[in-house]
């Protein structure tokens, strides 16, 4: 495999890592269904992605058996210990487009899940008559947090577009004959950027396994900005700014007139 591919995969799976930590928290584990997901029609390409040389589209491994490879390549570069910590090695590439599409969703699929759990608990406080996220629940998240923040993402967009082929094939066979892989990303960061910030203790409550917002407008709002909600005032300012980064990067090429 083109070493330079082999770094893009890496770099990927890992900007998958600060993006797609993102599920709602649960006190047991449950039966979760995949999202089915629409088909709506599709508009003209807004933002294209530079064209790839033939010589790079020939390096790149078929999707269907790309797992190796970007799985070894990550692991060259962020350690053995890491990869195997994050990752979850079955059907990468697929996994970190059917997770992308659903963040701006009010649901995801949390079978196809690129990126393992965070360890430990949810952490809340106070009675069950009035719950709210603990103040140490922010801690969880320290470390993916960190990696995300050391990412250059001038490098990590040059990368994404070597291996963009792969993704825009999985988005393809998600349902999207005529969708364009890199307007969905705009959009998803988009929708990540407009979280609203909360600050003080928020109120949850647990009608069944999952933990909800007892604020209807924030529980209304989509997966992905719930999310960043969780993550904690700090944590989500310093993903906001990477991902202001990132699409400063994949936002910049226009379609050819």
């Amino acid at each position: 495999m083109d070493q330079k591919i082999a770094i893009g995969a890496g770099v990927a799976v890992v900007l998958a890592a600060g993006v797609f930590w993102l599920w709602p928290e649960k006190a047991a584990t449950p039966v979760v269904e995949p999202t089915v997901v629409a088909m709506p029609d599709e508009p003209a390409i807004k933002h294209s992605v530079p064209e790839l040389a033939e010589a790079s589209q020939r390096a790149l491994p078929e999707l269907a058996g790309s797992d190796a490879a970007v799985a070894n390549s990550a692991e060259s570069i962020f350690g053995a210990a890491a990869i195997a910590q994050w990752l979850v090695p079955d059907q990468i590439v697929k996994h970190v487009v059917v997770t992308l599409d659903n963040l701006p969703r009010k649901k995801f699929a949390e079978r196809q899940k690129p990126i393992k759990a965070v360890p430990g608990r949810f952490i809340v406080e106070g009675t069950d008559e009035k719950r709210t996220i603990g103040a140490d629940n922010a801690a969880r998240y320290a470390s993916m947090v960190q990696l995300v923040q050391s990412l250059d993402m001038s490098r990590v967009g040059a990368e994404y577009f070597r291996l963009y082929p792969l993704f825009q094939e999985a988005y393809t066979d998600l349902g999207y004959p005529d969708g364009y892989f890199n307007d969905r990303l705009v959009t998803v960061i988009d929708d990540l950027l407009a979280a609203p910030e909360v600050s003080g203790p928020i109120a949850v409550v647990q009608p069944n396994v999952m933990y909800e917002y007892a604020d209807p407008a924030l529980e209304n709002l989509s997966a992905g900005q719930k999310a960043m909600i969780r993550l904690g005032p700090g944590n989500a300012a310093t993903i906001k700014k990477k991902l202001q980064e990132l699409r400063a990067v994949v936002a910049t090429h226009k379609p050819a007139s």
